[in-house]
């Protein structure tokens, strides 16, 4: 189970203090804790040898269940809106402060050694400004509040990884139209993705290369990324990755504690690199392991 705390919003303001205190406790958590024998498996030390999910360095097991409830906060001063999208007069793209408190549940199982599923439900309160540019009829103030995004994916391993190459997945997601009205803080439109992903272990850590296809309204480019992961001893993880879509990009950073075999704090923060992603989205949480 994880409980997650953070900023996820375009526009973030950048914490070098943040990420100091990140590379701080990484540093502190991995002096305290007793490293893995040099010659472990690297499959075995980083992954488990596990399904990878869609959760930052997270990794599901057969007959493994994982709950993960978690809250984030957004607040960003230029967040991009189109209010035709949110039910008002106007095509153009306009910039407003944006701020919203979610609280989410996440839940994944390994099927198998090859399948996996996982879910995810939101409760969000949102608020959006308007640009003062904006000639429309969209509100000073825009608030709602109630249940956010409801969705689902499915994962499967076509090859899993080995000491000689690695794995390839992929993965179907659908994003529920749970909220025709509120569209701020949900999807009115049913959405789907379709990924595949390839991952490799290494001495010197796990690499994770993943691309898809979305649909909303019509087809269109979906989530790109780059990982690492690296199991640093048996009590602490790291993970560095970019992931985009479209022109928004961010840098993610993910510090997991290992408080026991199966409880996991993590400390996730990300950094917009492009205008449009957010610039800062800090994230605190608890991941509990079931068999």
């Amino acid at each position: 189970m994880e409980l997650i705390l953070a900023t996820t919003a375009v526009g973030r303001p950048r914490g070098i203090g943040h990420l100091a205190g990140c590379a701080v406790l990484t540093l502190l958590a991995a002096v305290a804790s007793p490293l893995h024998a040099q010659n472990v498996d690297p499959i075995d030390r980083d992954t488990g040898n596990g399904i990878p999910m869609s959760m930052f360095g997270t990794y599901v097991e057969e007959g493994q269940l994982l709950v993960y409830p978690f809250a984030e906060y957004y607040r960003d001063s230029q967040s991009e809106y189109q209010p035709s999208e949110l039910g008002y007069v106007g095509d153009a793209d306009y910039f407003g402060s944006y701020e919203a408190l979610e609280g989410l549940i996440f839940l994944g199982y390994g099927i198998s050694n090859r399948w996996a599923v996982e879910f995810e439900a939101a409760v969000i309160s949102a608020r959006q400004e308007r640009d003062p540019t904006d000639p429309g009829d969209f509100p000073q103030e825009l608030k709602q509040s109630g249940l956010g995004d409801v969705e689902g994916q499915l994962r499967y391993m076509w090859r899993r990884q080995t000491a000689e190459r690695g794995g390839v997945f992929s993965y179907f997601e659908t994003v529920l139209p749970i909220q025709r009205k509120k569209r701020l803080i949900g999807t009115p439109n049913w959405e789907f993705k379709f990924g595949t992903g390839y991952i490799r272990s290494y001495t010197w850590g796990t690499m994770t290369y993943r691309a898809s296809v979305a649909y909303d309204k019509g087809p269109e480019l979906g989530e790109y990324a780059v990982e690492y992961a690296r199991q640093l001893s048996n009590r602490v993880r790291v993970y560095g990755g970019v992931e985009g879509t479209e022109d928004e990009v961010e840098f993610i950073t993910d510090l997991q504690l290992f408080l026991k075999s199966n409880v996991v704090l993590k400390v996730n923060n990300a950094f917009g690199l492009t205008k449009k992603a957010a610039s800062w989205a800090p994230e605190l949480g608890v991941l509990f392991r079931f068999r």
